[in-house]
């Protein structure tokens, strides 16, 4: 599953709104992802990237592409046995996504460029601007042993994305982990900010409902749920401080919101902030924070 610390350079054709601020993936930083442990004579990272790539001509097109439209370098994680709370024990191993696994590349690719997309359109003509970041992302491709969690996880700008994860198996699935994980990056970046500004609503909608997913319904953003125990996403103990998983859901649906009001000028179902009062709180609490307050959906009636 998606977790916490578990779970670019502007593209020349968007909106020149964020260009002034664009992050830089440092040279060391992209030695760690592409060469790791290994001396390289690389002095640049379209070196590095040309020579971790070099048996996959297509893969190594995508990630160079991938690298001078956004930012965004495509390496690998390191072997770890991590503690996934609820999950158990997990083996992670370093897995380039090439050859078999350059899917996950092309849908990285897609999701990145459409996330871009989506705040150039959004933000377009505004005076105002997103206190979020989605550039520039350390992208650290693993494969789990013998499960298929967690999907990905994030810190420090960094994404770890795990190719045999159960959330991406299709382009859709990759395009909503990333940005759920996005947050979670732009979430410790402004100082822990979910844990700060929900827990007391999500600390309430929990000692009213606790696990029954028929009660937690009308307060989840998202309808992730968890296979081992049915419950949603947003509200899955064990597994970190779940106001955290909360909010980067409550991103998604913002993300989900956006894009219909910009495609179709209205909402297919219900908007979340529309429904209990802990939801519009968070809801409006999230806009004004991360982005600039800029929300299409109408007032509730």
């Amino acid at each position: 599953m998606r977790g916490w610390l578990l779970l670019g350079a502007v593209i020349a054709t968007t909106s020149v709104l964020f260009a002034d601020t664009a992050p830089v993936i440092s040279q060391r930083d992209a030695e760690k992802l592409l060469s790791p442990g290994k001396r390289t004579a690389c002095t640049t990272t379209e070196c590095l990237i040309e020579t971790a790539y070099a048996t996959d001509d297509k893969a190594k097109g995508l990630a160079l592409d991938l690298y001078k439209d956004t930012g965004t370098i495509a390496g690998v994680g390191p072997a770890e046995i991590m503690d996934g709370g609820y999950r158990g024990k997990i083996q992670l191993v370093p897995q380039l996504p090439l050859g078999t696994y350059i899917k996950h590349l092309t849908w990285t690719d897609a999701a990145l460029r459409s996330i871009d997309t989506f705040f150039a359109d959004l933000f377009a003509n505004q005076t105002t601007s997103p206190s979020y970041r989605w550039r520039a992302l350390s992208m650290r491709y693993v494969r789990s042993i013998k499960k298929r969690t967690p999907s990905a996880y994030a810190f420090g700008w960094t994404i770890t994305y795990n190719v045999k994860g159960s959330l991406l198996t299709t382009a859709a699935g990759v395009l909503e982990t990333l940005f759920h994980e996005l947050f979670h990056n732009n979430d410790f970046d402004h100082g822990d900010w979910s844990a700060k500004n929900l827990q007391v609503d999500y600390d309430a909608i929990l000692a009213k409902c606790g696990a029954k997913v028929a009660c937690l319904t009308p307060y989840a953003p998202n309808k992730t749920r968890v296979k081992a125990t049915g419950n949603y996403y947003a509200f899955q103990q064990n597994n970190g401080n779940g106001v955290h998983e909360y909010a980067a859901e409550m991103a998604v649906r913002y993300f989900t919101e956006q894009r219909q009001m910009l495609r179709d000028g209205k909402l297919a179902k219900p908007a979340f902030k529309c429904g209990p009062p802990e939801n519009a709180r968070s809801w409006q609490a999230l806009v004004t924070e991360f982005f600039a307050g800029r929300d299409l959906v109408p007032a509730c009636d």
